[in-house]
């Protein structure tokens, strides 16, 4: 009998994935705004299909996969607070249901059908905004997101500008205003940009100042680069795609970074956008010196991780005692 072959996914002829609104103009990178998408029933995001991309990854490219997983994560919690991972990501989508995973797949697209949508969806986000993706952004970024009941994703700040689309579940995400100097204050930025992806500090006297978007499957949130939020997942596995990119543009970046540097030696900084001039300095000082010392110091501490037997996805084969005894 003739086996039959499965004929693959043809993305490209699913348009218009997301619904136009008058938020996008306006507010892209400006401010958060809820949006509308026809994602909800697409078959790569079916829980089998992204077993596969997950075990691909980790095969392939296991430095874009990540997850941890804990019942009691809380919104305050830092990234590197989290628990040892106890197994590799593939059970812990087999046991998503009860294990309290939080596991995420970056640069999807380049799965051939993952990166048919993504682009698809890129290409409708740049008529929405009208902003000429290709000339502003530095690395794009598919991003799926796949979470057990009632895990929570604790307080963050990112550098990337973010469309977050809620495909399976439901769940609150809380966003707070990045301008909010109580919420998110000056030197937290500086030092994010610089040294500390955890510097964004949750501080629940400030809770009620954020917005509340009810994530359910269909809809989507647009998230600013540098705003602050946090999740709540209900008592189900949630599923979303985060379709997102960096900036080309680091001069601000930079000049964050340098202000962190002018904090260390005890001189007080003049904040991004005051001067031209001097944020310009900032930038080709930061540029020619800083930056290339920070990619050669992270290159050697991941050098020695792959030593101690890390792979890249985090999780790390227990020792055998009795072949050490």
């Amino acid at each position: 009998m003739q086996a039959s072959i499965e004929a693959p996914i043809d993305t490209s002829a699913a348009v218009h994935f997301i619904e136009p609104n008058d938020r996008f103009r306006p507010d892209f990178n400006r401010l958060p705004f809820q949006f509308l998408h026809r994602l909800t029933d697409h078959p790569l995001f079916a829980l089998p299909r992204l077993l596969e991309l997950a075990q691909a990854t980790r095969r392939d490219r296991p430095r874009d996969l990540y997850y941890d997983a804990g019942p009691d994560i809380r919104a305050d919690q830092r990234w590197d607070q989290m628990g040892p991972k106890p197994f590799v990501v593939e059970e812990a989508l087999h046991r998503i249901e009860t294990c309290g995973a939080w596991v995420t797949l970056h640069q999807a697209q380049k799965d051939p059908e993952y990166g048919a949508l993504f682009y698809e969806c890129m290409r409708e986000f740049e008529g929405l905004t009208e902003v000429d993706f290709n000339k502003v952004m530095r690395v794009e970024d598919a991003l799926i997101f796949i979470t057990s009941p009632r895990r929570v994703t604790p307080y963050h700040i990112d550098r990337e500008c973010n469309f977050l689309l809620q495909i399976r579940g439901e769940k609150n995400l809380y966003v707070f205003d990045r301008n909010d100097s109580d919420v998110l204050p000056v030197t937290e930025v500086e030092r994010f940009w610089a040294v500390d992806n955890n510097a964004a500090v949750y501080k629940p006297q400030f809770q009620s100042r954020a917005t509340t978007y009810r994530l359910v499957p269909g809809n989507g949130v647009h998230i600013p680069v540098n705003n602050p939020h946090w999740v709540q997942n209900d008592d189900n596995v949630s599923i979303s795609l985060s379709v997102n990119f960096t900036w080309n543009d680091w001069e601000r970046a930079n000049v964050h970074r340098a202000n962190f540097l002018l904090r260390k030696l005890g001189i007080s900084p003049r904040p991004p956008k005051q001067s031209a001039l001097i944020d310009a300095a900032k930038n080709v000082v930061i540029s020619t010196s800083y930056m290339p010392a920070f990619y050669m110091a992270r290159g050697g501490v991941r050098f020695l991780r792959r030593l101690r037997g890390d792979r890249g996805d985090g999780f790390r084969p227990k020792k055998d005692d009795a072949a050490t005894a």
